[in-house]
């Protein structure tokens, strides 16, 4: 089988598969050279910490990353225990990626994301703090700790290598990455050329900090429909592109959709959405949309359409299989 040219790739799995299902998915990845393989946390289906430990656990060098958990439903040193439980599980292979969330969910569990700058600048250094072993006492707006740290006593009592990612879409968010993270998750359901303000704004943010662009890791969800039959490869983004532009309203703005198609389709759609809902509503999205936000097609067109991410600054996809996952994973195979 054809090996591919793009050197560093990764798996996202979010609900569309059962667990054990990603588990084995995540065995073939690896088996097929797959740097990582990241679950999402988004809508109230998954969450993305029982499925990172499976996911590592059947596993032996692939790194697993949460692709993304917020930063506001869990306390600083329960987020803290859990990357170091993960990491004691797959040591250095471990990837915390955080990002601030969206409205509406948040608001309809009851979360105010006030000043998610500041909240989320405060959690990136209490948290790395902690995973160094430090002792930390900080007062902040959103976090208050006072004299804590991860009680080691039988594990290793050694700072852990977990880098942190956050997932940032709006150039505030983005500069701000490039300023205190390890990287930067790239938001999906958008244009190459969406890449390249948000790594103008990288630059930006990683300057104050005395680094370059360089020193940002910078993979990028890329959601991946591949079908010999190239009808059916549109047919299977459209379903979730219908989704998320609906529920999603910053990776709608971002992708650059006209706000009267999102209006159509929310209109067709409830929450949770039904499959039939979602089918019937798919007739707003057109076909060039698609294509344009999207790795779709023949595995020849998805991995064109990759490439011109990374050329526009990406360092590796995390690709969103849909449809046949070991197709998917075959046609961006490593080895």
């Amino acid at each position: 089988m054809p090996q591919s040219d793009i050197p560093r790739v990764g798996l996202y799995l979010q609900d569309a598969h059962p667990l054990r299902e990603g588990m084995a998915l995540s065995q073939y990845a690896e088996e097929r050279g797959f740097e990582a393989v990241w679950q999402a946390e988004s809508r109230l289906v998954r969450d993305a910490i029982v499925p990172m430990a499976a996911f590592a656990a059947v596993t032996d060098s692939i790194k697993v990353g949460s692709g993304v958990i917020n930063n506001w439903t869990r306390n600083i040193g329960l987020l803290a225990a859990t990357f170091l439980t993960l990491d004691d599980l797959a040591p250095d292979r471990i990837i915390c990626g955080i990002g601030a969330w969206w409205d509406p969910l948040a608001s309809n569990v009851g979360i105010d994301r006030r000043k998610p700058l500041t909240a989320m600048r405060e959690t990136v250094e209490v948290l790395r703090r902690l995973l160094a072993l430090e002792r930390v006492t900080f007062h902040g707006e959103f976090h208050h700790v006072d004299g804590i740290e991860l009680d080691v006593v039988h594990g290793r009592r050694e700072p852990r290598n977990v880098p942190i990612m956050i997932g940032a879409t709006g150039p505030q968010m983005m500069e701000m990455t490039g300023e205190i993270a390890d990287g930067a998750v790239l938001n999906y359901c958008v244009p190459p050329e969406y890449n390249d303000t948000a790594l103008e704004q990288l630059e930006k943010g990683a300057k104050k900090a005395g680094r370059t662009l360089d020193d940002i890791d910078r993979p990028q969800l890329v959601v991946c429909s591949v079908h010999e039959d190239r009808d059916e490869a549109i047919r299977g983004a459209k379903m979730l592109l219908t989704q998320y532009l609906a529920q999603q309203p910053h990776i709608a703005r971002a992708s650059g959709v006209k706000p009267e198609i999102v209006k159509q389709i929310q209109s067709s759609l409830g929450w949770p959405a039904t499959k039939e809902q979602i089918e019937a509503a798919m007739v707003h999205v057109p076909d060039d949309l698609v294509l344009r936000i999207t790795a779709t097609g023949t595995p020849d067109e998805a991995r064109a359409k990759v490439k011109e991410y990374l050329r526009r600054g990406a360092t590796y996809p995390i690709l969103y299989p849909l449809g046949d996952p070991k197709l998917m994973i075959d046609t961006f195979a490593t080895r």
